[in-house]
């Protein structure tokens, strides 16, 4: 059997691409990087003392005084072991990552939730982007992007979005149907209905998947390290070529803490909010009054009952 030249047809691809799509790939580059190196200049401009109060404060804020402890404790335990630089450098691109990912995510699963053609079409492609070795997407990352932050942050979103898009799908398609239907009755409009009963009941599923795309994101630190980006990632990828244990258990401390950190803020941001939107909240005291109506006109039917 002659053999498919599948690699062949790739690089033909990508050849195209590089010389017919150079301006929008410079202009990718130029946008990501000045996003990165931005977050990282402001992370560093601060001193590491109002970082540190800045990031406990929101813990306290959004999980439990606990929190805000354990974060003083792992910061200045990163700060102890000389990894502040890398690790704002690696928070940052985590976080632009993880932001870029969650703005594609969202409304892809959004949209794939409501139309089944476009959720046939993602479906294989969610599969292939998951399970593809993330190794893979720096070669044509570095050949588009050259080596740095924008390579490793462009593999990092490609790797990151299948969570974000399928929990996103899986959070819309599960609100309970009665309820929508009962937004229909109401007279509501698919984009009221989407914001104001939707969103509502599947934000926690939904933060569960940007929940995934931030871990997902952070997982591949060390991978953009081999990109050529600065930070946590590139520290271990040195400890591995010069088989510097020492060196690279720090580093890879430094990456558990920093997940454990946004794992528990995005658990926190998942949580079922105390308050309803008000068309949920009108669909609700709707079907609980009917409930209720039904409930008391039970009694008075039996006591028409004959004896």
């Amino acid at each position: 059997m002659p053999r498919i030249p599948l690699g062949d047809w790739v690089e033909t691809v990508v050849s195209w691409i590089q010389i017919n799509l150079e301006g929008v790939l410079d202009f990718i580059s130029m946008v990501v990087g000045a996003l990165v190196n931005g977050l990282i200049g402001a992370l560093l401009s601060v001193h590491f003392v109002g970082i540190i109060a800045i990031l406990a404060l929101i813990a306290w804020l959004l999980r439990s005084w606990q929190l805000a402890v354990g974060t003083i404790v792992s910061f200045v335990l990163i700060l102890g072991l000389g990894l502040w630089v890398p690790t704002m450098q690696t928070l940052a691109l985590v976080l632009v990552a993880a932001v870029l990912a969650v703005l594609i995510a969202v409304p892809l699963g959004i949209w794939s939730a409501r139309n089944p053609t476009v959720r046939a079409v993602l479906k294989p492609v969610l599969d292939f982007m998951q399970t593809m070795p993330a190794f893979v997407y720096l070669i044509p990352a570095i050949v588009f992007f050259s080596i740095g932050y924008v390579p490793g942050l462009i593999a990092t979103v490609i790797f990151a979005l299948p969570p974000g898009v399928r929990l996103t799908e899986l959070g819309i398609r599960g609100v309970d149907s009665e309820t929508v239907e009962a937004g229909h009755a109401f007279g509501a409009t698919p984009g009221q209905i989407l914001r104001g009963v939707q969103l509502p009941l599947a934000m926690p599923t939904i933060m569960a998947g940007v929940n995934q795309v931030i871990m997902l994101a952070l997982s591949m630190a060390v991978i953009a390290g081999m990109a050529g980006a600065d930070g946590l990632g590139k520290i271990v990828v040195e400890a591995i070529a010069n088989v510097q244990i020492g060196k690279g258990v720090e580093a890879g401390l430094a990456v558990v803490l920093i997940a454990m950190f946004l794992d528990r803020v995005t658990a926190a941001l998942g949580a079922p909010a105390g308050s309803r939107s008000s068309l949920l909240g009108i669909i609700a005291r709707r079907r609980d009054q009917r409930r209720r109506a039904a409930a008391s006109a039970v009694p008075a039917d039996a006591a028409l009952q004959p004896a």
